[in-house]
């Protein structure tokens, strides 16, 4: 009896840690991150969604993610991807200006993570 309780209790535990590791895995909703700047400043976090804008100008390039729970500007120097395509994105959680109570929250792509 004691055997199958250390059992259960090493299969929760090791369930727990998998899971924890596998939380870049997943997709965070936009919103949580835009409610909650401070919680994912410097954190790295995937989102999946429509591109809905894209900027270009010399060395500035940026495009926005809707997820159906808000929208996020992402930086990147990667090549824009076609507004209107699905996309995954991961990314560091940055606040690229604060004017009184408006603050802007990015996400900083590094260069090698991308799929459609």
């Amino acid at each position: 009896m004691r055997s199958r309780l250390s059992v259960r209790v090493m299969s929760a535990m090791l369930t727990v840690m998998l899971l924890a590791g596998c939380g870049s895995l997943v997709a965070t909703p936009i919103k949580k991150i835009l409610d909650n700047p401070r919680d994912y400043s410097g954190k790295s976090v995937r989102v999946t969604g429509e591109v809905t804008e894209t900027f270009s100008l010399f060395v500035i390039k940026y495009f926005t993610v809707k997820d159906g729970t808000g929208e996020i500007t992402v930086v990147t120097t990667k090549l824009l991807p076609q507004k209107g395509s699905k996309i995954t994105v991961k990314g560091t959680v940055h606040e690229a200006f604060s004017l009184g109570d408006k603050q802007l929250i990015v996400i900083v792509e590094p260069a090698e993570t991308r799929s459609a």
